[in-house]
């Protein structure tokens, strides 16, 4: 199955090749890049030499229909809104890895994203692809909203806990950290290397536009109003989340006995691996995996659960659920071409 990958310059769209080159049934299509048409791919990134050469093409949805079964699209916020519907019509399934398609709401995107929303239409077809907890839906899905990174590993650590209803919902504090290539490849102040090196930086409190998506999705599973305390902070390191959670528990329960219920909630989960009490995840090691990696601790002194949830954004948060997501929608077996261990140390 031959797959088109939109934003073709980007971090997101070179970890697509480089899974997809693996895949035993995905084949990489086109590559779209309006910017850089023309270019091979591997002068953009010069470690894809001799593995991807191909020519970067401009946008053309019919052409990319005759082509392509499948389209990934790694575009900035903004971009895939536009370009979804005329691709959704040629009859192409769509995986979009930006956030158009994420929030339900409209005036909720706008006030958040600050950019013009997608088509109603579009927003009603999308289908959230949150794969552990979605996948029955995605199955039957043409157009899916690849969560983002941030959320990712924040919905995997807390729904169990608020799905099993022993949390209060009022007490939620995520206090997130990820690396610089969260970012993009953009040039910016705030990611150039004299302002990151041996610094940490907290930014967006209050105003991140993760934040609807991650109380939309508690919303919907908890079946009541969630409000989240979300800070984020950018470390001096290339990839990797942790986003260290904490919750108010509204009953008395032992570490031991939490890490039970989380093992049997993701009991057919392959990529969600819970660790042994005392045992808590690094981002290091899901490094270049599909893996998020939980940690778990219940303090009874404070009747406070932590939860340590760690991703590598590109791949669990990015790339590798696209392919989780294509690979749940067309029957494929779920850990098909992401089987990958941790790149360690």
């Amino acid at each position: 199955m031959k797959a088109a990958i939109i934003g073709g310059t980007g971090y997101g769209s070179a970890e697509l090749i480089r899974l997809i080159q693996k895949h035993p049934i995905l084949e990489v299509g086109t590559i779209i890049s309006n910017s850089r048409a023309g270019t091979r791919f591997s002068d953009v990134y010069p470690h894809l030499t001799n593995i991807n050469e191909q020519p970067m093409e401009l946008f053309d949805a019919n052409k990319i229909s005759e082509n392509n079964e499948i389209v990934f699209l790694a575009t900035p916020s903004g971009v895939s809104s536009e370009l979804i519907p005329p691709l959704f019509e040629t009859g192409l399934t769509c995986i979009d890895l930006s956030g158009d398609l994420r929030i339900r709401s409209a005036s909720e995107y706008e006030k958040w994203y600050k950019k013009s929303p997608a088509e109603e239409k579009y927003l009603n077809l999308a289908v959230y692809g949150l794969s552990e907890i979605y996948e029955e839906n995605i199955k039957k899905a043409s157009l899916i909203a690849n969560p983002g990174c941030y959320p990712t590993a924040t919905l995997l650590g807390l729904l169990p806990v608020v799905k099993m209803n022993i949390a209060d919902y009022k007490s939620i504090i995520i206090d997130a950290k990820s690396g610089v290539s969260g970012a993009g490849r953009g040039l910016s102040i705030t990611s150039h290397y004299a302002e990151i090196n041996e610094n940490i930086r907290a930014y967006k409190l209050g105003g991140h536009q993760h934040i609807p998506e991650i109380e939309q999705v508690l919303q919907d599973e908890s079946g009541r109003p969630v409000t989240v305390s979300f800070t984020t902070h950018l470390v001096p390191m290339t990839r990797g989340i942790m986003c260290t959670m904490y919750v108010n528990l509204n009953e008395v329960i032992s570490t031991a006995e939490i890490i039970e219920k989380y093992k049997r909630f993701y009991q057919n989960n392959p990529f969600v691996r819970i660790r042994p009490e005392g045992n808590q995840p690094s981002t290091k090691e899901v490094l270049g995996s599909n893996y998020c990696d939980i940690g778990l601790y219940v303090d009874k002194r404070t009747g406070r659960l932590t939860i340590v949830s760690v991703i590598d954004n590109l791949v669990k948060g990015a790339a590798g659920q696209a392919i989780q997501n294509a690979n749940i929608l067309n029957g494929w077996e779920v850990q098909t071409g992401l089987k990958d261990i941790p790149v360690y140390p």
